[in-house]
């Protein structure tokens, strides 16, 4: 055997050695851009329990604003009811005025309780999506990183390792929309 023959088997042998791990490095490319969807997903869904957390805020604060007028309205037709005024009828007319004031401010603080409880029901069902998405994406980066050591150590082992934990992730992903 020549020395130039055993050099190209040499490089065939490589070369075939090589092609043996294409679908490792298949797999970690399509992991990677799994890894970066599961990302995306993530932050985009933490951002969306924050702005329905402030939405939820905002519900609360305009509820603890017509409890107040309601509250001080109260107050000022308690207060028509024990002082002397000269006016009567003017009197009664303030009073009736504040009775209908109340009687809004009740249905209206129902009203403005059920928006704000329902915002905060958003809020807990995508920090609950958020929180699978997280683990979706630790999932696949795990998934990630024990495949690539299959192109160290040649050994499929940690490939079909690396394989179960993407499942996991991905399933993970898909549940956080199943909900």
């Amino acid at each position: 055997m020549e020395a130039n023959e055993a050099q190209e088997l040499k490089e065939h042998a490589e070369h075939g050695g090589e092609s043996g791990m294409q679908p490792v490095a298949f797999s970690m490319a399509l992991l990677a851009v799994l890894v970066a969807i599961a990302t995306v997903l993530g932050h985009r869904t933490h951002t969306e329990a924050v702005l329905y957390q402030n939405k939820a805020t905002d519900q609360w604060n305009e509820y603890q604003a017509k409890k107040i007028r309601s509250y001080n309205t109260g107050l000022a037709s308690d207060l028509l009811g024990v002082i002397t005024v000269n006016d009567k009828a003017a009197a009664d007319k303030i009073a009736k005025s504040y009775a209908d004031h109340q009687s809004k401010w009740a249905d209206d603080l129902k009203e403005s309780q059920e928006k704000a409880e329902a915002l905060e029901a958003r809020v807990e069902k995508a920090e609950a999506r958020a929180n699978y998405l997280d683990l979706s994406e630790a999932m696949l980066e795990i998934g990630l990183v024990i495949t690539s050591v299959t192109l160290l150590t040649r050994r499929r082992v940690y490939w079909y390792l690396g394989i179960v934990f993407s499942v996991l992730g991905i399933a993970s992903a898909a549940w956080s929309y199943l909900q």
